[in-house]
């Protein structure tokens, strides 16, 4: 890899992991507020500290899928168009989470956020497939943690 290689892979990084520090700013007030230790929790709900390294693992193998589809570009150019659209897309729906349901305290809409968020990372994991297999199943554990991700919030909303 050349220098502008790296530069193209660090910079698709950054972008995935400042998506998840926007979305982390509206975390840690209603944390600290005790908003959400009232909340009734699923069972399967895995320790907070675990949320925490495994976006920022998640967002580290957005931003080398991303990377990776957009150096795949000339397989197909609408391929990676209609991908790197949905990537964008995808990403600001993850980034507005956060805020939707810790800032706004609100599960129910957060629900639906995620639920469109899901179904935009299947919509971008197979486009990506189409330009890069490696892509493609980097996104896969994202898709895996949004799925469970999903039946936290559904349960948050259903206990609460």
């Amino acid at each position: 890899m050349n220098a502008r290689s790296w530069l193209g892979l660090a910079a698709a990084v950054a972008l995935s992991e400042g998506a998840g520090a926007l979305g982390a700013l509206s975390t840690a007030p209603a944390i600290a507020s005790g908003w959400y230790a009232g909340l009734a929790k699923p069972l399967l709900m895995p320790p907070a500290w675990l949320f925490a390294p495994v976006w920022l693992a998640l967002y580290a193998l957005m931003g080398v899928a991303l990377y990776l589809a957009w150096e795949a570009r000339e397989r197909s150019a609408l391929a990676c168009l209609l991908g790197l659209w949905l990537f964008f897309l995808q990403l600001g729906a993850n980034a507005l989470w956060s805020p939707i349901f810790f800032g706004a305290r609100s599960p129910a809409l957060a629900l639906l956020d995620i639920g469109i968020l899901w179904l935009l990372i299947l919509a971008t994991l197979a486009l990506f497939a189409r330009l890069s297999r490696p892509a493609a199943w980097l996104l896969a554990p994202y898709l895996a943690w949004v799925t469970f991700a999903l039946y936290l919030n559904l349960a948050i909303v259903l206990l609460n």
